[in-house]
């Protein structure tokens, strides 16, 4: 929640809040396995274990327990076990708990209703209506152990046509290919923000695209000092709030992003409170220690395309074209008709954040309800793209709401270049999707910049994690493209033949340009 609102009756006595007395967690602990070590104590950050030094004994305050499952976790003798409280409200098909929970939270304090992380809102998951192709007898599939699979791919333009002329004994091309960054494996780390997270984070994330051949994506909070060794695998961001924006900034990686929406809150701009901001974070974003950076939602030099094409030459000139230009858009109802325009104002990518993306903070109505889910974005601008001509003059990059590789793969197959994802590495770092970050009180030490909760996460420890999942993802995307007769992850692009719905209307299917499984 926001701050507190002054209401009229605020003088009367406070009418308790339903969380008070129904809480969403329980915490039981077992007497007869505790030992009363209190690790539980410390590593709680939101104060739901206390020790009563007089009485020498443990208690709990569930009010203030978010479901994060540390102190489970860290229990050396599992005494402790969270769990969801079993106390329900009587059903009702319109008023569902959530919605009971949220009004007499913000009758009780009148502020905004804040939440991290993706969607709650169970809309249609369409990678689970889709199914993969897969090679028999007369096209029989690769051996991915046995002959080389390629997941190498390309970001950037690319030429209407290939010249070529005999020269020198062999074959030369007469103008040389467009910029571009070689990929070798077609996922990258999403724009999470020095601020949001935690620098160790950051420092694991650019370490991994580093050895993965991949690229990870600096967010609007400015690049930390310490990170500009791995600028070849970086790609810093230009957002509204212009934080950390300078030329040597810009120079740092092999692209730029302009970021004009995500996912999880289309329309509106970013909010790091004060009290995150530290004196490291402050020498990055280039404000005051303590202060809060505010993002506005438009950027206020960009009111049209041609504003746009403005800002992308005007940031190719300030690198002297020698860094790729993408921009980044929520995934709205207009958004192939969006898309066409930033590729011909001379994007060299356009990046696609759907519906269920993540993010630190958010009006929770604006993650739950505004945007279109990511796999009908991706099909709608690829086709789109095709139709007008230009799908070869930028590349298409999707996120939001991926899960695991075979959603990769079928993002792929709609059309998608490459991806990002985001939630997926924070879980691999640890996190247990308790949708606390906003309060910087991580007790995993990763949406945080507390100095001793950091050190819960050292960034030998998210490297590991991390490189090991999209490496793990990667042999697995080799053995599905070797199981539909694929031997490169550029023969899957856009090939929507090789997926088939399940359980999906007309509509839906004319929409991502697939057939009906059985045809």
């Amino acid at each position: 929640m926001g701050e507190k609102a002054k209401s009229k009756g605020a003088s009367r006595k406070k009418v308790p809040r339903w969380a008070e007395f129904f809480p969403d967690f329980i915490i039981e602990r077992d007497p007869e396995k505790c030992i009363q070590c209190r690790i539980c104590v410390r590593e709680c950050t939101y104060g739901a274990h206390i020790w009563d030094a007089k009485k020498k004994e443990l208690s709990e305050d569930p009010t203030k327990c978010v479901g994060c499952h540390r102190c489970e976790a860290m229990c050396p003798t599992r005494a402790i076990v969270i769990r969801r409280n079993p106390s329900e409200f009587r059903p009702h098909a319109v008023w569902r708990p959530e919605f009971i929970k949220n009004v007499y939270k913000q009758a009780d304090q009148g502020g905004v209703l804040l939440t991290s992380t993706g969607s709650n809102i169970p809309y249609r998951t369409y990678f689970d209506h889709l199914v993969l192709d897969a090679c028999q007898v007369t096209n029989p599939p690769i051996d991915p152990l046995r002959e080389p699979m390629e997941l190498r791919t390309y970001l950037g333009p690319r030429p209407d046509a290939l010249e070529v002329e005999v020269r020198e004994g062999g074959f030369r091309l007469k103008k040389p290919m467009p910029r571009q960054i070689k990929l070798e494996v077609p996922i990258m780390f999403a724009a999470m923000s020095y601020g949001a997270i935690s620098l160790h984070v950051h420092q694991g994330l650019a370490r991994a695209a580093r050895d993965l051949g991949t690229l990870y994506n600096t967010g609007e909070g400015g690049l930390h000092a310490s990170l500009y060794e791995f600028g070849g695998n970086t790609i810093v961001q230009c957002a509204s709030g212009r934080f950390g924006l300078h030329v040597d900034y810009l120079q740092a990686g092999v692209a730029i992003e302009i970021k004009i929406g995500q996912g999880a809150k289309p329309g509106i701009g970013g909010h790091l409170p004060g009290e995150k901001v530290t004196e490291e974070i402050s020498k990055t974003r280039m404000i005051p220690v303590g202060s809060d950076a505010i993002s506005p939602a438009p950027h206020h030099d960009i009111y049209s395309i041609e504003d746009l094409r403005g800002l992308i030459f005007a940031l190719k000139e300030a690198t002297q074209y020698q860094k790729l230009v993408f921009v980044k858009i929520a995934a709205v109802h207009n958004v192939a008709a969006i898309a066409s325009g930033i590729v011909r104002a001379g994007a060299d990518a356009v990046v696609i954040d759907g519906l269920k993306g993540g993010t630190g903070a958010a009006p929770t109505m604006f993650r739950d309800y505004i945007g279109i889910p990511i796999e009908l974005a991706v099909a709608a601008v690829d086709e789109r793209l095709r139709q007008e001509g230009i799908r070869n003059w930028a590349s298409v990059i999707a996120s939001g709401g991926i899960r695991c590789s075979a959603d990769v793969i079928k993002l792929i197959a709609l059309g998608a270049d490459a991806v990002y994802i985001g939630t997926p590495a924070l879980i691999a770092c640890g996190c247990t999707m308790c949708q606390h970050c906003f309060t910087g009180k991580c007790p995993w030490g990763i949406a945080t910049n507390d100095p001793k909760l950091i050190k819960r996460l050292p960034p030998e420890v998210a490297y590991e994690k991390i490189y090991n999942l999209v490496y793990g993802w990667a042999h697995e995307m080799k053995e599905m493209l070797g199981a539909m007769g694929l031997n490169s992850i550029e023969s899957l692009r856009g090939n929507r033949d090789k997926l088939r719905a399940v359980g999906l209307t007309e509509t839906e299917m004319q929409i991502l340009g697939v057939k009906h499984a059985g045809e």
